[in-house]
């Protein structure tokens, strides 16, 4: 029987150091909550048509494991996020994907819910990422709803889009 060469050795030692370290190494599933209002529920458009859901998608076709929850509440307030936070962001959550919303940016107490919620999740150790009405106020003019204010399905892929190189960024923090 003949021997293998060097070369088909190293090969074949390499190939099973590879195997070894991917089983041993792969990472855990990223953990990833949507915490908004309207634009984060996804009104007015299907399930997988949300900014959550194709974000997901396109993470996960940049090779990564993770999974995004959607708790978007058409409406809500940033009073409302604050008393659901415990309940909408599980432990174990990694990041939150923050829509601060307009539906009480003019009223008093706005500001401070916004600041408690992001402290809370610090205090856990979850990196937040803030996603502003200004990542979508272009988008408005081509993508809106009928109402004029919730995007269409391109709209929330254009918006997911934007918002992939953020959460790629906190996802290496």
């Amino acid at each position: 029987m003949k021997h293998p060469s060097r070369l088909a050795c190293a090969l074949m030692v390499s190939a099973a150091c590879l195997l070894a370290g991917g089983v041993s190494a792969r990472a855990a599933e990223t953990r990833v909550v949507a915490l908004g209002a309207s634009s984060t529920a996804g009104k007015g458009v299907a399930p997988e048509a949300t900014y959550p859901a194709q974000l997901q998608q396109m993470l996960a076709a940049r090779g990564y494991a993770i999974r995004i929850v959607n708790a978007g509440i058409n409406g809500d307030t940033s009073a409302g996020m604050l008393a659901r936070l415990d309940a909408d962001v599980p432990d174990g959550t990694d990041l939150v994907i923050l829509q601060t919303g307009t539906n009480d940016a003019r009223e008093d107490g706005h500001d401070e819910n916004i600041a408690a919620i992001v402290d809370r999740l610090r205090a856990r150790s979850i990196e937040v990422v803030p996603f502003k009405t200004s990542l979508m106020r272009d988008l408005r003019a081509g993508y809106s709803q009928a109402d004029g204010h919730h995007l269409t399905a391109e709209g929330y892929r254009i918006l997911a889009a934007r918002l992939l190189p953020l959460v790629e960024r906190a996802i290496h923090r």
